[in-house]
């Protein structure tokens, strides 16, 4: 896998992750702790991707 590929995966997977977020905030049921882990994930991808482009534009 190319490393744009994956910059390209890892963009989507947070956009869906900020789909969910967003869906679940507006759901009166929605577990805090759940909503928490969403956060944190889509926080640990921002990382991910700002560390592979800050990479690659080292290259």
């Amino acid at each position: 896998m190319s490393m744009q590929s994956h910059l390209a995966q890892l963009e989507q997977h947070h956009a869906t992750l900020e789909d969910q977020i967003q869906k679940a905030q507006k759901h009166p049921s929605i577990d805090d702790l759940e909503l928490l882990e969403l956060k944190r994930r889509k926080l640990s991808l921002k990382d991910e991707i700002a560390r592979l482009k800050q990479q690659t534009s080292l290259h």
